[in-house]
């Protein structure tokens, strides 16, 4: 129910945002057109989110044939989660890393790299796909996929704003100049808005899914050693296609490597901090 109602509130901050923008450079005729715009995303986007993530990376489906291991290892984890198999996916790169996505359990897909497949060992993998299970079963997915989606329109919508000034946009429905510094405010604030919404679902749902992972996997420092494995490669190598707008969907950030303004909206918490949780945990269930 907490989900939902965060879902609710996403959509209708991000929502917002858009219509705004509709407004400011179209007034009532642009914010309407956006309003319709948001409607159609909406329902695009949650019937759709598995594929919107998974096409973004060009992600292509496993067959048991291709990866008995793995199959046999998401099994045996989501029968203790009791919850249905997800379709599984992978990603053409050699950055280890991995994200779910779906609305629901019923329609979930978990997505590895190649980089994560050939990197991790047995106990690993499981904490990094125990992570991602647990995911799917709070229906984060379906809530960080919408944030990707509208933080991805809004970014595009700012980048067109641009785009309009330099060719002497900027004017408002009845053809007289908006005002500047509004208009930079727009162009700049939106995008940054969009961000920080991202952040702030993003970051707790790292700790909740790295502690009910690691209980799923019954190794938290498996899942520590995964984390610190993925970080250190992510800081060396910044992964192809990836994008600030769809970075929180991923158990690492795979930005995390890019210097500057990226790292200052991070959608996820530091590695040493999720480390140090994860060592917690493993006290907690004696087994440090």
């Amino acid at each position: 129910m907490i989900n939902r109602l965060k879902s609710l509130m996403l959509m209708t901050l991000l929502g917002v945002i858009l219509v705004s923008i509709g407004g400011y450079f179209g007034g009532r005729n642009g914010a309407t057109i956006m309003f319709v715009i948001v409607l159609i995303m909406n329902f695009y986007s949650y019937w759709n989110c598995d594929k919107i993530a998974l096409r973004a990376y060009n992600a292509q489906e496993l067959s048991e044939n291709q990866v008995p291991e793995l199959f046999n290892l998401v099994r045996e984890l989501t029968r203790n989660a009791g919850m249905p198999m997800p379709r599984l996916y992978i990603v053409p790169t050699s950055v280890p890393n991995a994200f779910a996505t779906g609305r629901n359990e019923d329609h979930a897909a978990v997505a590895v790299t190649e980089g994560l497949i050939s990197m991790l060992n047995r106990e690993e993998l499981a904490g990094v796909i125990g992570h991602e299970l647990s995911h799917i079963r709070h229906r984060d997915t379906l809530v960080m996929t919408l944030a990707a989606t509208f933080a991805t329109a809004i970014s595009y919508l700012a980048q067109a704003a641009q785009w309009a000034a330099i060719f002497g946009g900027g004017r408002d429905s009845e053809g007289r100049s908006n005002n500047p510094i509004v208009f930079l405010a727009t162009i700049i604030m939106a995008p940054m808005a969009a961000a920080v919404i991202q952040l702030a679902l993003s970051r707790s749902r790292e700790y909740m899914a790295d502690d009910s992972g690691a209980e799923l996997s019954k190794n938290p420092m498996a899942l520590a050693s995964a984390l610190q494995k993925l970080d250190d490669y992510a800081h060396r190598k910044v992964m192809e296609n990836a994008k600030p707008s769809t970075a929180g969907l991923f158990i690492i950030n795979p930005l995390c490597g890019v210097s500057g303004f990226t790292n200052l909206f991070s959608t996820h918490p530091s590695t040493e901090e999720r480390i140090k949780k994860l060592r917690s945990k493993a006290v907690e269930m004696h087994l440090l």
